[in-house]
């Protein structure tokens, strides 16, 4: 398969690179590689399907929300623009572009503990799995459209100076996408077990 991947340098996107890549093609996408999408730009998902062709598969590996007061406006729409719409767009123009039967497997998130700053990240997760579920039945063409709902990822966790043993290792996160993208399941939001 011809897979693009977005957010390909990221923690997530880097480990989903390197498993796929064993058995497949796989096109890196990130907002400053030689192939660049930014999910708060819209022109530029537009842009990336004019440039990349024969695609059996799209995964998104780009999509955070950064934790946020309650009463931040501007940082409520960027978060909400990338993480929720920008996928949300993604997805309508990949329909569009992957072949027959091919699959997009987007991202949400898990906040299994409330955290300070947490609730917009909680309300894009929600929304975009939500979106996931219901556009399953709307699929053309035998596609398929799933999400991963990672929790907190243990590099992350350690690169913030916080316990990794408390978050999953970046390749068993991998291990949800890859499972999204070559099995048969539809509508479907994964959860990395940890390792």
């Amino acid at each position: 398969m011809r897979i693009v991947v977005i957010g390909a340098t990221g923690t997530i996107g880097a480990a989903v690179v390197r498993l796929l890549e064993k058995r497949h093609e796989v096109v890196r996408v990130s907002r400053r590689g030689p192939v660049r999408a930014d999910l708060e730009d819209p022109a530029s998902i537009d842009a990336l399907f004019e440039t990349v062709h024969d695609i059996d598969a799209v995964v998104c590996c780009a999509a955070s929300v950064a934790l946020t007061p309650l009463d931040s406006d501007a940082d409520v729409i960027a978060g909400l623009r990338g993480k929720l719409f920008g996928q949300v767009h993604l997805l309508r123009r990949a329909v569009d572009h992957v072949r027959d039967g091919g699959s997009v497997t987007l991202t949400s998130g898990v906040i299994d503990r409330p955290t300070p700053g947490a609730s917009f990240g909680a309300l894009a997760n929600a929304g975009l799995e939500a979106f996931v579920r219901a556009a399953a039945d709307e699929m053309p063409r035998g596609m398929r459209v799933n999400a991963v709902g990672p929790g907190w990822v243990a590099e992350t966790l350690e690169a913030l100076g916080r316990d990794a043993a408390t978050g999953t290792p970046a390749a068993d996160v991998a291990l949800a996408y890859a499972e999204a993208v070559e099995g048969d399941a539809q509508g479907r939001t994964f959860r990395p077990l940890r390792g």
